[in-house]
């Protein structure tokens, strides 16, 4: 393995310092794959050394994931650990931070029977509702970073010797997480600052919808009442500033989950739960997807919308311009943690109930003003240079936002 072990010290360091940006006192739970442990061994020494109180890693390994599709009782899809989802519930009551680590072969189900992949899926996201609300919610900090791991670079790069592509992978990931220079938490300082420009003239702005527009898409996404832009650096319930996300390019908010309108072309694939969904295309009336279809994973698509009611409804829209450092570099992750800091993106399912104004709302409150409640997430992209976006004001008028996938003004 050929990866710059700075490299490498410097994006846990980022992780532990601007990322979860963890407290002394504090525990922290982490998630991984069990490649990932020399990232997970340097994260747990910068942890200590900022004051973590106990630093607890659960890993997975894809070939006991493949053990359960090969040889498990077909009872098994439909069962999940509860136990563990309601003892991360209970940490994060308790002030644990969250940090994940992500890096697993993007096509490691695509073999498998689709019914079985959508049956566990399922079961996992009733499970997880626990752990999933309060991390919607931010009730704390959390941050979610890569590990270059060795099936997810050989997608990337399968005209390389799998070392090489590793090491070409490990360094699109330092550069899109801003790890290249002197002091990246300096540069993330600034990234937060000028992210913060777009959010804030958002929110000025208010705008009652989006209106997305390009090849295949003609989409007008209504934004929930009261909602708010964020992007970058964000503080959490426990007063905590963290950066969820890193890369992150994105300003996201809350949309609407009754007034979505239009049809929408994803513009990646969508790596979900080992499984790779191509070309989807939808159909929104009145905030429902009443049509849906992929070229591939179509199967596993449609499970994931039959999840629940609000499945087939937004939780989440964000804006990235084409411009962004990770489109530039014309690579598709098959990673939505990267793929989604590319372009434009819609989210399925649960709302941020932190992209409100009034962030102590119930509830019954927060599906009053529009916001969406399910028991997925999924990001799934729909921006490129040809996606022109409008703000629609609530009397109608439409103001610039995007042009050919770029912002629409400079400050």
């Amino acid at each position: 393995m050929i990866i710059n072990e700075q490299k490498l010290d410097k994006l846990a360091e980022l992780a532990i310092k601007t990322g979860v940006a963890l407290q002394k006192g504090q525990d922290l739970l982490l998630t991984a794959p069990i490649e990932a442990l020399p990232l997970v061994r340097r994260i747990s020494v910068h942890a200590y050394k900022a004051g973590a109180n106990i630093v607890t890693p659960l890993f997975s390994d894809p070939e006991i994931t493949l053990a359960r599709y090969l040889h498990a009782p077909d009872e098994s899809f439909d069962k999940a650990p509860n136990w563990l989802f309601n003892g991360m519930g209970e940490a994060f009551d308790n002030n644990t931070a969250r940090l994940a680590i992500v890096g697993e072969d993007p096509l490691l189900l695509s073999s498998q029977d689709p019914d079985k992949v959508g049956r566990a899926n399922k079961a996992t996201s009733i499970a997880y509702k626990p752990a999933r609300e309060r991390i919607t919610r931010f009730d704390i900090n959390w941050n979610i970073i890569s590990w270059p791991g060795k099936a997810w670079a050989i997608q990337m790069f399968p005209e390389l010797k799998p070392e090489e592509a590793q090491s070409r992978l490990a360094d699109a990931i330092f550069s899109a997480s801003r790890v290249d220079g002197l002091d990246p938490v300096e540069e993330w300082d600034k990234h937060n600052k000028n992210l913060k420009k777009w959010s804030d003239w958002l929110n000025k702005k208010n705008f009652y919808s989006l209106h997305f527009k390009g090849p295949g898409t003609d989409l007008t996404v209504g934004l929930a009442k009261d909602h708010e832009w964020m992007g970058g650096a964000s503080m959490a319930q426990n007063g905590v500033i963290c950066n969820p996300n890193i890369p992150s390019e994105e300003v996201f908010t809350t949309p609407h989950a009754q007034k979505v309108d239009g049809e929408v072309c994803a513009t990646k694939p969508l790596s979900h739960q080992g499984s790779l969904i191509e070309n989807i295309k939808v159909k929104f009336e009145k905030g429902k997807i009443i049509e849906a279809h992929a070229s591939k994973g179509e199967e596993v698509l449609l499970k994931v919308l039959d999840s629940d009611e609000g499945a087939r409804r937004l939780g989440e829209v964000a804006l990235v311009p084409d411009n962004s450092p990770i489109a530039q570099t014309g690579l598709l992750f098959y990673n939505t943690l990267f793929d989604e800091n590319a372009a434009c993106h819609i989210a399925l399912g649960q709302c941020y109930t932190k992209c409100f104004k009034n962030q102590n709302l119930t509830k019954e409150e927060i599906i009053s003003k529009g916001g969406n409640s399910s028991m997925i997430h999924i990001d799934w992209m729909i921006g490129s240079n040809q996606i022109d976006i409008d703000g629609i004001e609530e009397d109608g008028t439409k103001i610039p936002v995007f042009r050919k996938g770029q912002w629409a003004l400079n400050f």
